[in-house]
């Protein structure tokens, strides 16, 4: 396979990060300001792990002269405060809809997904219909029917990840997650700029239980069983909807294989699919400036 990727792609973080309380403590989010056009909607873009608002840095310059741009770091992640809460995915949930209802209490929203961030954003909308105006999904979480749809050894891996004992000592103890599963999902290698800014929030052992949390969560065979019935309720929703979607994947993808990649397309309403070439989990990196010019036409 042939590796292609964007090379122009800045570490630099072009935003000043705001903060707002949020419940018993504090999100930092970017917030681009109304731009000058007559577009009503905002555009709020949800990171996965272990990542942060510092993901979207080169997308969200392509979409901000069109819409107004918010891009939070999820509680315990980026910037934001770390509250001693067992960062489950329903935590997380709470958080982010006491997030929005504070800075987006009324306002249609355009919803830019990847990751945890997908089953989050996802999630509120099914909740929130009649606020969502369009989709943008890369690399979404969905059901895992069996294990054998994590292939090789990524299956290994997260069931390794999903043992109490190893998977505290690899992710907590040796921070695995941020310094060796980041870079493994990117064809493009990170310059140390970039990869400072993904340890930033983690250099602490204390700091990590998100990161130790969310491989526990990913509904694999039913398990867990909350986030299973989460995920297939609005897994079940997004099939059947009509809200406007663009939909990224990558060649072979990870989460969305090719294979499954053109499933969703036959199988999803108003969609439009955008193969950006080359790509495993984090599309963010090895083509932001693809993404963000589809996204800024597609508005």
């Amino acid at each position: 396979m042939s590796q292609s990727f964007e090379t122009n792609v800045s570490a630099d973080f072009p935003f000043v990060l705001q903060r707002v309380d949020v419940l018993d403590s504090y999100m930092t989010y970017i917030d681009t300001g109304s731009p000058k056009t007559n577009r009503k909607e905002v555009a709020l873009f949800l990171h996965g792990n272990p990542a942060s608002s510092y993901i979207w840095r080169n997308i969200i310059p392509h979409i901000s002269p069109t819409v107004r741009c918010i891009a939070p770091d999820l509680i315990g992640m980026g910037q934001s405060g770390k509250p001693s809460i067992p960062y489950h995915f329903t935590n997380h949930a709470e958080y982010l809809a006491a997030f929005i209802s504070a800075i987006l209490p009324t306002e249609k929203l355009i919803l830019v997904v990847h990751d945890w961030g997908s089953a989050l954003g996802l999630n509120w909308a099914f909740l929130n219909q009649s606020r969502i105006s369009r989709l943008v999904l890369s690399e979404f979480v969905r059901p895992y029917l069996s294990w054998d749809e994590l292939a090789g050894p990524a299956q290994a891996m997260f069931k390794k990840f999903r043992d109490p004992a190893e998977g505290r000592q690899m992710i907590i103890e040796e921070n695995m997650f941020v310094e060796q599963v980041l870079t493994r999902g990117m064809f493009r290698t990170l310059t140390e700029a970039e990869h400072d800014h993904y340890r930033a929030p983690f250099l602490e052992k204390a700091s990590r239980e998100p990161v130790y949390r969310w491989p526990n969560e990913i509904p694999i065979e039913g398990h867990p069983k909350d986030v299973w019935d989460i995920v297939e309720r609005y897994h079940d929703w997004l099939l059947v909807n009509d809200t406007p979607k663009l939909f990224f994947w990558a060649k072979p993808g990870r989460i969305i294989t090719e294979e499954k990649a053109k499933w969703y397309l036959e199988t999803l309403r108003e969609v439009k699919g955008v193969c950006v070439g080359d790509g495993l989990h984090f599309l963010e990196e090895d083509h932001p400036h693809k993404i963000g010019t589809e996204i800024a036409a597609w508005l």
